[in-house]
């Protein structure tokens, strides 16, 4: 749960030296860097549109908001806790896309979370940086979407769905980078040291070895005995923000994020106990 808490005050650092979406595509290419040795460039014919649509969401949209959020917003905690709204909005998405039966308790978390990320948007000091909770707000979605579409693949193993992942994100993340921020050649001549070890903590720390590690405790773990610890996340990502920016959460931040956290986490007990 460290290397989730430390993606976003170390992403910022990336956001802060390089364009956003340029980041993102980094990232994605430092995932496939590491996983090419083992990748075989097999397209499994029957899941190929599910792994497309998953490899859209997730390495594109998803890593497009995140960075997006970053570089609009000065203040980091409040987008740490905007993105534990990708567990109600998970949630949410499998009952309309698995048809999975969401309990009134549920329900009732689901509702509070969503009342948390309003407390924390109304923080005066967030006002002009409002582009930021939305972004997170979004990028929230589209994990919580990635998460249920990623139920679809199965048969698909894992270093072919990352490849296939890290591959379609970066083609869509460069375009993109290209189009709005300029040619990729010059960002990459900005490219220093701190960037350049943002992005490959993004690539290999967070997304190998903080993914590749949840993937490891659920071959041991029930799903719903490893995901409560997921709600720690902020808690790391938050004091990480205060080591590196001196950044300490404002009152509203507090209250909301209190309120976010607790929801997330009771929703996932409440998965636990169901299971």
């Amino acid at each position: 749960m460290f290397l989730y808490g430390s993606a976003y005050p170390i992403g910022k650092i990336g956001t802060d030296q390089i364009p956003p979406l340029f980041m993102g595509s980094l990232r994605v290419f430092f995932v496939f860097l590491f996983i090419f040795p083992f990748f075989k460039f097999s397209i499994p014919k029957k899941q190929f549109f599910n792994l497309f649509v998953f490899s859209f969401v997730m390495g594109f949209l998803t890593y497009a908001c995140l960075y997006l959020a970053l570089d609009f917003s000065s203040l980091i905690s409040p987008i740490i806790i905007g993105a534990q709204l990708s567990v109600p909005f998970g949630l949410l998405l499998s009952k309309f896309m698995l048809g999975e039966e969401i309990s009134k308790k549920k329900w009732f978390f689901i509702f509070t979370a969503f009342v948390g990320i309003f407390i924390v948007a109304y923080d005066p000091r967030f006002v002009e940086e409002i582009y930021g909770i939305i972004a997170i707000i979004m990028m929230s979605f589209f994990y919580g979407l990635a998460n249920n579409l990623s139920r679809h693949l199965k048969e698909v193993d894992t270093v072919t769905q990352l490849g296939w992942h890290s591959i379609i994100g970066f083609i869509f993340l460069m375009f993109f980078s290209f189009v709005v921020e300029g040619n990729p050649i010059h960002n990459l001549y900005q490219l220093n040291f701190l960037s350049f070890l943002a992005a490959l903590h993004a690539g290999l720390f967070v997304s190998l070895i903080g993914h590749g590690g949840l993937f490891y405790l659920y071959k041991f773990y029930p799903v719903a005995t490893v995901l409560p610890y997921y709600s720690l996340f902020p808690l790391f990502g938050i004091v990480l923000t205060f080591i590196i920016f001196f950044e300490i959460p404002g009152i509203y931040e507090i209250i909301g994020g209190i309120i976010v956290i607790s929801s997330v986490y009771l929703i996932h007990l409440g998965n636990k106990k169901d299971n």
